[in-house]
């Protein structure tokens, strides 16, 4: 479904600006940082609400993605935005984005074909 795959790709892009924005922060640096906490949130938000909008045929296909984790995190930061743990937000961070991106890569399509590398010269001919 065309619609699925834009929502795919939303929540790839979104999980691709965590990891960016999280990128060489320690836990520490990451609780004393507001606006990193707002930029991730909001992302972790985007991600949320994607998955929320995706087919039921689609989440069922792929039970090995946290759906109602994800769906979850988003509704707790959009409606319960007072009782965030910062320490939960940040485990998401570390050990959950990384892992969606992984699954999420495989579900998405590159936007052009990747050719094989070889002879360590990718050159156009």
């Amino acid at each position: 479904m065309q619609r699925d795959d834009a929502y795919l790709l939303d929540m790839l892009l979104a999980a691709r600006r965590v990891a960016r924005y999280t990128s060489g922060l320690t836990r520490e640096a990451f609780a004393g940082d507001d606006i990193r906490q707002d930029a991730v949130m909001r992302q972790l938000q985007i991600i949320g609400e994607a998955a929320r909008a995706l087919s039921p045929a689609l989440r069922d296909s792929h039970p090995e993605i946290s759906w109602q984790g994800i769906i979850g995190l988003r509704h707790r930061l959009v409606h319960h935005y007072f009782r965030i743990e910062l320490e939960r937000i940040w485990r998401v961070v570390e050990e959950h984005v990384p892992v969606l991106i992984s699954q999420l890569e495989r579900l998405v399509a590159p936007d052009e074909p990747q050719e094989e590398v070889s002879g360590g010269n990718n050159l156009p001919k």
